[in-house]
């Protein structure tokens, strides 16, 4: 089980490359934070998938999904913070500002026995977010002054 003491967590850093995994062989795009972003989470802040809000460069406050971690099915030996944003973009993003809010965990890091079950996986975890991301308390994040000024509690990353 996550630690969600911090939660939620505020976290903000720009745009970068990823591996190109998730547009290409999962259909579902990411944003991916820099390393030194990730690696300033707190150690208390457990691998898996979270769901929150997200933000680019101060447009709208956009349901997502966020994975933290390792990835087993890709034997990654980089930790990475990948944030799907449930909303199609004309174009990417890269370089741009990205401003999250982890509002709640969903399950811990697995690893999967084919891409076919990691993308299913993944489109459960997009469900239950929106799920959980529907109930009056978690729409409160959506409005956090976070998005158009400084964090006021648990802050990650400003980078």
């Amino acid at each position: 089980m996550a630690n969600t003491d911090c939660l939620p967590f505020f976290v903000e850093g720009e745009v970068v490359k990823g591996f190109g995994r998730g547009s290409k062989e999962l259909g579902i795009p990411t944003a991916n934070f820099p390393e030194d972003v990730v690696r300033s989470m707190p150690e208390s802040l457990k691998l898996g998938v979270y769901y929150g809000w997200a933000s680019v460069d101060g447009g709208p406050v956009l349901p997502m999904v966020m994975s933290v971690g390792w990835n087993p099915y890709y034997h990654n030996t980089v930790k990475t913070m990948e944030t799907h944003i449930l909303n199609k973009f004309k174009e990417d993003f890269y370089g741009l500002t990205l401003k999250v809010i982890m509002v709640g965990f969903i399950r811990p890091m697995e690893n999967y026995p084919s891409v076919d079950e990691l993308i299913k996986a993944i489109n459960s975890d997009i469900a239950l977010s929106k799920e959980k991301l529907s109930t009056p308390e978690a729409r409160d994040f959506q409005r956090n002054n976070f998005f158009s000024s400084q964090p006021d509690s648990c802050s990650g990353s400003r980078l």
